[in-house]
């Protein structure tokens, strides 16, 4: 009984929160609608006022009251500009409110399945932390997928240029010619420029978004090249060449330390696999951590050392390059 209440508190939550979600939405929409009317009624009346040549609506959520909220908070930006990192179209106080309530959800369903403070702790700040974990994932396998396809892009922006093409010609080329994710941030990097921002500020609004260290080489070559002059076309042939020898030297590294990395994961896996072997084998053996009044203190404890020790020995063998 107390199981199905716990349940059905954690499905009410998950209903309030999709209406809120449509609501706000909806009422979105409606501002949307009505900031785009009054910029048509002020074109029509011909006023050119700031107001009217540049509108930049700073949602973070669909409910206005917390999107409010969030835009007295610096970190919120710097959230959003992480989840488009990922490539991932979620506004932040979406995947706060779902991190709110995945946390709060396990928090209260953990009690009724194994009765501990501390595993409902542990689990709460897990599911709390999985949606941010899962954005992190994303951004990650996205930014590698960028930093394979980067070299490609720079020698074809050298091709263009050694055409007799202008350079934002060849921005244009790489955002048509070349896979997501490299061509739609050359793509956006195009766009700006194309509507009246200056270059120089569209290759380091670039270098924002993408935060790799070849492409601030790249960003930092092209802005010195627009300062002093120079063969543009062999400048970039340099750079991916650059590029891809750091790219070797980062593929023999790993060779060198793959032993290492081997066994840093037999080491994480070790005392969890244990654990299971053992209460296999022998369950009263293990089950006094679960049933003295100290062994969830304990399973805290090493946990907490679990995760110092790996993040010490991921440290170790990632060399960066």
């Amino acid at each position: 009984m107390d199981f199905a209440l716990a349940v059905l508190t954690f499905a009410i939550v998950v209903l309030i929160l999709l209406l809120a979600f449509a609501l706000g939405g909806r009422e979105r929409k409606n501002v949307v609608g009505r900031r785009l009317e009054a910029i048509g009624r002020g074109v029509r009346r011909g006023d050119d006022s700031p107001q009217f040549k540049l509108l930049r609506d700073e949602v973070l959520s669909g409910l206005p009251r917390f999107n409010r909220l969030l835009l007295r908070w610096g970190w919120a930006e710097r959230l959003r500009g992480f989840i488009a990192q990922a490539g991932l179209n979620i506004l932040p106080g979406k995947l706060i409110l779902w991190s709110a309530v995945l946390g709060l959800g396990l928090y209260i369903l953990v009690p009724y399945v194994y009765p501990n403070p501390i595993a409902a702790l542990v689990a709460g700040a897990v599911g709390a932390l999985a949606p941010t974990a899962f954005v992190a994932f994303k951004r990650s396998r996205r930014l590698r997928a960028f930093e394979k396809s980067f070299p490609e892009a720079i020698d074809l922006l050298g091709r263009a240029v050694r055409a007799g093409h202008a350079f934002t010609t060849g921005l244009e080329m790489v955002s048509t010619e070349l896979p997501e994710p490299v061509a739609g941030e050359f793509k956006i990097a195009f766009d700006e420029q194309n509507f009246g921002l200056p270059l120089r500020e569209a290759l380091i609004n670039l270098a924002e978004r993408v935060p790799i260290v070849d492409v601030r080489f790249f960003v930092t070559a092209l802005l010195i090249h627009k300062e002093t002059g120079g063969n543009l076309a062999q400048i970039l042939d340099d750079l991916s060449h650059v590029i891809r020898d750091r790219f070797k030297l980062l593929g023999e590294v790993r060779v060198r330390t793959a032993q290492g990395r081997l066994t840093a994961g037999i080491l994480i896996a070790l005392p969890p696999a244990m654990i299971l072997i053992l209460r296999a084998l022998n369950p009263d053996y293990v089950n006094l951590l679960f049933t003295d009044p100290l062994g969830p203190y304990m399973l805290g404890g090493a946990l907490l050392l679990q995760i110092v020790g790996s993040g010490l020995l991921w440290k170790i063998v990632n060399i960066q390059v």
